[in-house]
């Protein structure tokens, strides 16, 4: 009896994983973690907000959080929501993540580096032959143009390539992603409801190979802004995020 009570209770904690964020708070919630980000880099504001009462402002200055480059890659700076470790889980599970994002009509449209949500592949501590790759899959935004990329074995290929004006409004994005070494990785995307992304074949690095990923390494995601170093501050407005795993038969 006792014992299957324990095995009740053991089925009743394993629960596919469903976390969502409108930034409602007074604090910011335990979902995230702000280790990639100096203090009053964010705000939970309510002057622009999609739904809700609020919604979360990010700002990056010159020289946060400043980072050299490595491997011949340039100086970079960022502020960065990081999901909380407790949610990066093994890299074979679907998940399909969506939040949005506002840009203000003077946000800087320059040529630099400039990621707004990235997928990045656990690389040990102290692993310096895979520490500064760069993620495997990449929402950018430069020079006008918004992009979601892939750098896989340090070769990067486009998925998707839009340029047109992205200010002054909310943009919305669906991303579901399954990422593995092999051909059954999957990548779909959707941009305001349109889908841009539908792909299929290797989504992320080799393991137990020389760029040092351990086997069934962690992809773990992070949002905000993550630039090449700029004098120019820059501010993007967040809301309405969730993460959910997949079931086998949606993907």
């Amino acid at each position: 009896m006792l014992f299957a009570m324990g095995f009740v209770a053991a089925a009743q904690t394993v629960k596919p994983l469903d976390v969502s964020d409108g930034f409602e708070g007074a604090t910011l919630s335990d979902l995230w973690s702000t280790e990639r980000m100096v203090p009053g880099a964010f705000v939970l504001e309510d002057q622009i907000v999609l739904s809700g009462k609020q919604a979360i402002a990010i700002t990056v200055r010159p020289g946060n959080v400043f980072e050299a480059g490595r491997h011949g890659n340039s100086d970079s700076e960022r502020s960065e929501l990081l999901e909380a470790r407790r949610l990066i889980q093994p890299r074979t599970t679907s998940y399909e993540y969506s939040f949005s994002m506002f840009f203000p009509k003077d946000f800087p449209i320059v040529p630099t580096r400039l990621v707004i949500a990235q997928w990045k592949q656990y690389c040990p501590v102290g692993m310096t032959t895979c520490d500064d790759d760069s993620p495997v899959l990449a929402l950018r935004y430069i020079g006008g143009t918004l992009s979601i990329t892939q750098d896989i074995e340090r070769k990067r290929n486009v998925l998707y390539k839009e340029t047109g004006e992205f200010r002054g409004r909310w943009i919305r994005f669906r991303i579901q992603a399954r990422f593995t070494p092999d051909s059954n990785g999957r990548v779909k995307t959707w941009v305001d409801g349109k889908q841009v992304v539908n792909f299929t074949g290797v989504t992320c690095n080799q393991e137990n190979t020389a760029p040092g990923y351990p086997a069934l390494s962690r992809v773990y995601f992070k949002m905000g802004l993550y630039r090449n170093v700029m004098q120019q501050p820059m501010t993007v407005y967040i809301d309405e995020y969730r993460k959910r795993e997949m079931r086998a038969d949606e993907f």
